[in-house]
């Protein structure tokens, strides 16, 4: 685990809500590719993401190829019954035909991506090889997935040779549309493959070079370049493509909002950034994870219809005078009838310390659920807050970020908090010290820590918490236990290191009602 780039954090969180858009699949992870190759794992249910550098032209236009890819990716997620690997000729034809398989089915739903396939389409044509720097077997196979998907090659190919991609092309236009009509699937597709592989004399293991589809950032294209390019494209897929606006697709109109905001929040990000400055403070970096597994949305809802009200800042109270009464009330026979609108509001800044020491393995699934329940709520109540954990990473002592308090809660939160194993003991005093220069800083109303067990060094522990105390930071503490009994004997323990306020709890579900009690006590 390294710190993370904003960028690509941002992305991820983008990347991963498309895609389970898309593909109807709610625990899919997505992460970036160390490749020059997007690939779905379907197994898995894993994607991974050519980096948006990888791409050429300015922000924008990296920015609709990889949205686009994410499509495509998230099309086979859906539609695709495996994925072979392009390695190797059966492969690498399989895999073609299923992209226009799925690229048909897709469109049917969203046809609002039929000015960025084509966008795409150009480009891939743009940078497809020259036939001529293809060599051996390999060029017959490229000259097929030029020809099937452009109706067009670039570069020259022996007369045999293009009569034998001809054909197979025109069966694989064949299979496809049959495909289409039959509802066939994947596996159909596939016992087809060795027909087409027998036209064009090729060997299904045959390995195939990685025909990079982009040659990189450096290549240049003109505009001129681009249109006519664009003109071949939608010659060879006007059979395939509703109709469309070409000054749209060259403008990416369709899009172009969405890029703005999203450039408008990166400037915000880039200026508040996730920083590591402090030694030991690290950021959980890995994007393959299913925070899905974390959520608990029953619970997630339930908190903020029981404390919505603190949403708009006003709560209804029952006195024995108001401003107006309550039938139901007196009917019920309460001796205060009558009701009063309050104003409430939190102001209050939070720092939140997570305990992930090892004693919390066997249930850290659950007090994740219920750690991410209360960040949820925290955010819907706009409430500034910051959630830090710890635990021993190859016998160090590591302080994770998860939320820094300039940062809203988004899915990246979710992410590094799921991938944050309980393991260790509990270091609090060394934690403690880790934070101390960014809470002197930071100045927050409250500093909550939630723990399962005593600290390893007590003196050093209550010396720390009584050097936060002396720069105006309220010290709070939950103890979190396996029952009644040993949550309270915890939290007492929790009391004599010096915390102003402490508080127990067995039901790990109850944690955000304890954390938002406390808030609502200021």
């Amino acid at each position: 685990m390294q710190s993370l780039e904003l960028q690509n954090d941002t992305l991820i969180d983008i990347a991963t809500f498309l895609t389970r858009r898309w593909s109807g699949k709610e625990n899919v992870t997505v992460e970036f590719s160390k490749i020059k190759q997007s690939e779905t794992r379907l197994k898995e249910k894993r994607i991974l993401l050519m980096p948006n550098e990888n791409y050429y032209g300015d922000d924008f236009q990296k920015y609709r190829q990889f949205r686009t890819s994410i499509w495509y990716e998230s099309m086979r997620l859906k539609y695709c019954e495996k994925i072979l690997s392009n390695d190797h000729a059966f492969g690498f034809i399989l895999n073609a035909i299923e992209t226009r398989r799925i690229e048909l089915l897709g469109i049917k739903t969203w046809k609002g991506m039929v000015e960025e396939l084509i966008f795409n389409y150009t480009n891939m044509w743009l940078s497809r090889s020259n036939l001529g720097s293809v060599f051996g077997k390999a060029r017959v196979v490229e000259a097929f997935y030029q020809y099937f998907l452009f109706d067009d090659i670039k570069g020259e190919i022996q007369p045999n040779q293009f009569n034998k991609v001809s054909k197979a092309v025109e069966l694989a236009k064949h299979i496809l549309n049959e495909a289409m009509e039959q509802e066939h699937d994947t596996a159909w597709i596939e016992s087809r493959i060795p027909e087409i592989l027998k036209i064009l004399d090729l060997d299904a293991l045959i390995s195939i070079p990685l025909s990079v589809p982009l040659k990189g950032p450096g290549l240049a294209i003109t505009p001129n370049d681009f249109a006519k390019a664009m003109k071949q494209v939608t010659k060879s897929r006007k059979d395939d493509f509703s109709k469309f606006d070409s000054k749209n697709v060259l403008e990416g109109k369709t899009v172009l909002d969405e890029f703005k905001i999203i450039k408008t929040e990166n400037k915000k990000n880039e200026k508040k950034g996730l920083s590591t400055k402090s030694i030991g403070i690290q950021i959980p970096d890995q994007s393959n994870v299913d925070e899905t597994i974390i959520y608990d949305q029953d619970l997630i809802n339930n908190l903020k219809a029981k404390f919505k009200e603190w949403k708009t800042g006003w709560k209804e109270y029952h006195f024995f005078v108001g401003d107006e009464f309550d039938n139901e009330s007196y009917l019920e026979g309460y001796d205060r009838p009558f009701v009063t609108d309050i104003k409430k509001s939190i102001n209050t800044r939070i720092v939140i310390l997570l305990d992930h020491s090892s004693s919390i393995a066997d249930q850290q699934v659950d007090y994740k659920k219920a750690t991410l329940a209360l960040c949820e709520v925290l955010a819907f109540l706009k409430i500034k807050f910051s959630v830090y954990a710890f635990n021993t990473t190859e016998r160090q002592v590591m302080c994770w970020l998860v939320k820094p308090d300039n940062l809203k809660w988004n899915n990246s939160c979710a992410k590094r908090l799921a991938q944050i194993p309980a393991n260790g003991g509990t270091p609090l005093a060394e934690v403690y010290d880790k934070l101390y220069p960014i809470l002197n800083s930071k100045k927050p109303d409250i500093f909550l820590t939630l723990s399962d067990g005593e600290p390893s060094d007590a003196f050093a522990a209550r010396s720390m918490v009584k050097s936060f105390k002396s720069i105006g930071i309220r010290m709070v503490a939950i103890g979190v236990g396996r029952d009644t009994r040993n949550a309270t004997i915890i939290a007492t323990n929790l009391k004599y290191l010096g915390f102003e306020r402490t508080l127990g709890v067995s039901r790990l579900r109850d944690i955000p009602n304890k954390v938002l009690n406390v808030l609502s006590d200021r």
